[in-house]
């Protein structure tokens, strides 16, 4: 697989790694905030091993996208790395590492670097997709902090 079309995006996040992290693998928290510009509804289905797949389809007002794979490694807290197939990526699958590194006692730098991307458009439009649902997870952060009773 060819590194020449490749993507790295990150933000830093006000969330504890762990709830992060869980949070890229729970079907109803990844629909929640898996939501690049323009989509309206994103429904997940997760089977959150290694060896498992997902399904995620991002609907806007025009049509819907699925975006498929498998999980290669899940080293939780600190990384998840799986396949990435949509249309967009002409149905080929991609490598997704996402990497959890905590700045502080609650605040998370989260990574994702995405290789093996068809061509410089599909890494252009996935630059940006990424860069949205990193923000939409920044927004979704504060309703996974658990609170002690």
């Amino acid at each position: 697989m060819t590194d020449d079309f490749s993507l790295t995006v990150q933000r830093e996040i006000a969330a504890p790694a762990d709830d992060l992290f869980d949070a890229w693998l729970d079907a109803e928290s990844l629909g929640s905030w898996m939501k690049p510009s323009g989509t309206r509804e994103t429904r997940a289905e997760t089977d959150p091993r290694v060896g498992g797949s997902f399904r995620i389809e991002m609907v806007t007002d025009e049509a819907s996208m699925v975006h498929t794979g498998t999980y290669r490694e899940i080293d939780r807290p600190r990384r998840l790395v799986f396949t990435w197939s949509s249309p967009a990526t002409q149905f080929r699958d991609s490598i997704v590492t996402v990497t959890f590194e905590p700045s502080s006692d609650d605040s998370t730098l989260v990574a994702i670097h995405h290789v093996g991307l068809p061509d410089d458009e599909a890494r252009i439009g996935h630059n940006s997709g990424w860069s949205d649902a990193l923000r939409e997870l920044g927004r979704f952060a504060p309703s996974t902090r658990r609170t002690d009773s």
